[in-house]
């Protein structure tokens, strides 16, 4: 009975949440109503989070700080160990797990839920979206070409910070009694502090990890996406209607809530099919775009390194600004430092916790060095004859008509490729989905760590998370990428604590990995 009362109970707030348009004037499209409903919230999380020190949001010191620290203590893991990372994720190693549960690595009786590559390819599907097509073309319009060239630097040094948090994360996880993994920061904050003696301030940082990380699914790793799904979706079918965002969210509401209901073993079965191919199906137009172009290649690299110290768009106002946009849309696209991924990562079947650091390093450098790069040529190449003008607030005039985030990279594939604007939109919808079903995982296991792994506070999560698939297909970009920023920036804070104490532990599992590694090719 109490079961059922406590279900009822989630049941009734959901529903109600789902109403709350219907309170305010009906003279204001649907659309409208939800994005002012949701605006002030937005505005007053980002304004917590993002607070400056010397004119700089403290957060972002934090991150690349980080980041810069672990590649030098690492010895640039991120470079001199992408070797070694390729080769665990092809299975050259795969011998090592051999005696583990009687089968190897990937085997049924491994402790484990899934592979080295579908661990990768969910972690991947859950940071290489909308963030490499709307988040790239954002940091154009906000920071002109320049911004990309921080934008890699903060992917590359994001590798090492990547390496660290997804070792962790393995090390460790939590198996239940049927297998079920449980990992991610909140547990290695917790567990690893509680050995170094800093039992509360483990527990504490856990517990706000686990609460931004719940708001992470529901804003970057959800509303962020629907949001730029559906601004496509409306400009291919010219949807003027003031509640077509809200009828699209929850066409994709459904869509996502039928994948989620499996679990991490589905939403890994539908990220290694899903998401390479739709990387490679946008990578080739890409390049098509790009090579077609070939004599603008130089010149729009050199307008990157220039800009990136000299920068001449509207609103940034100096290097420092540049900067910034460049580190901020490159974070938010990659999550290093935030631990999301680590979450993903700590299902994986192996024994030995760095090979899955390993494994992990190689995702900033395909989502923001390889697919963000691409995504930023094609713009600059696109308004090498000044097809836009910088507009402000994110925005750019193309024949005298906004556009802003996916629009933008829509304009500039459709100069080079007929129907491309069905490419895009469907290339899109893809990485929206992949993304939001990724996230939700993540989001599901740290609302496992604070309620309890009981059915009804799993319908309750991903209840409230289809919610957002709607609210972020109904608002502003402006108000759903603020509140997606700040809480993907907030994760970093609690996270950091983890890493700080516990680098050491990594090290230690590194040097045991690559000696394994070597027993085996001499």
């Amino acid at each position: 009975m109490k079961y059922l009362t406590n279900k009822s109970k989630y049941l009734f707030l959901l529903l109600s949440a789902l109403s709350i348009p219907s309170i305010f004037a009906q003279e204001k499209g649907l659309d409208q109503q939800i994005d002012e409903a949701f605006k002030p919230f937005s505005d007053t999380i980002s304004n917590i989070i993002f607070f400056e020190i010397l004119g700089t949001p403290f957060v972002l010191i934090l991150l690349v700080g980080s980041a810069l620290f672990f590649t030098i203590y690492f010895g640039f893991v991120n470079i001199r160990r992408f070797p070694t990372a390729i080769n665990v994720v092809r299975g050259k190693y795969d011998e090592l797990d051999e005696g583990h549960g009687g089968k190897k690595s990937g085997g049924d009786g491994d402790e484990g839920e899934v592979t080295h590559f579908q661990a990768l390819a969910t972690a991947v599907s859950g940071t290489v979206g909308n963030g490499n097509i709307a988040g790239v073309a954002l940091a154009i319009a906000l920071g002109g070409p320049g911004a990309t060239f921080w934008m890699v630097i903060c992917g590359l040094l994001g590798m090492s910070s990547k390496f660290v948090e997804c070792t962790l994360g393995v090390q460790y996880r939590d198996v239940g009694e049927d297998g079920t993994i449980y990992g991610g920061p909140m547990y290695y904050i917790s567990k690893g502090l509680k050995e170094r003696g800093f039992t509360t301030l483990g527990k504490v940082a856990a517990i706000f990890f686990a609460i931004f990380c719940i708001g992470g699914s529901f804003g970057g790793g959800n509303a962020a996406q629907s949001n730029q799904a559906t601004i496509v979706l409306k400009d291919l079918m010219n949807l003027q209607s003031t509640a077509a965002g809200f009828w699209i969210g929850i066409v994709l509401a459904i869509l996502v809530g039928i994948i989620i209901i499996g679990g991490i073993k589905r939403i890994a079965q539908v990220t290694e099919k899903v998401v390479p191919f739709m990387a490679v199906m946008y990578v080739v137009a890409c390049l098509y775009i790009i090579f077609s172009n070939y004599t603008l290649i130089d010149d729009a690299f050199s307008m990157i390194f220039r800009e990136a110290f000299n920068p001449t768009a509207i609103g940034v106002g100096s290097f420092i600004g540049v900067l910034l946009v460049g580190f901020k849309r490159a974070a938010f696209s990659n999550e290093a430092g935030a631990g999301s991924a680590s979450i993903a990562h700590s299902a994986v079947k192996t024994k030995y916790s760095a090979s899955e650091g390993l494994v992990a390093l190689l995702e900033p450098f395909i989502d923001t060095v390889v697919i963000c790069t691409m995504t930023a040529l094609v713009i600059i190449i696109f308004n090498f004859g000044g097809a836009f003008q910088y507009g402000g607030e994110g925005a750019v005039m193309i024949d005298g008509i906004s556009y802003e985030g996916a629009g933008i990279t829509s304009m500039a594939f459709a100069q080079y490729i007929p129907y491309s604007n069905i490419f895009l939109t469907i290339a899109v919808v893809l990485f929206a989905v992949s993304t939001m079903i990724s996230w939700s995982y993540y989001g599901l296991q740290s609302w496992k760590y604070l309620f309890g792994r009981g059915q009804a506070a799993d319908l309750a999560y991903k209840l409230l998370f289809l919610t957002f698939v709607i609210i972020g297909a109904s608002a502003s970009m402006n108000s759903i990428w603020a509140f997606s920023d700040a809480m993907i920036f907030a994760m970093v804070f609690p996270n950091m604590v983890g890493l700080f104490f516990l680098f050491p532990v990594v090290k230690k599992e590194l040097n045991r990995y690559l000696k394994a590694i070597r027993t085996i090719e001499d």
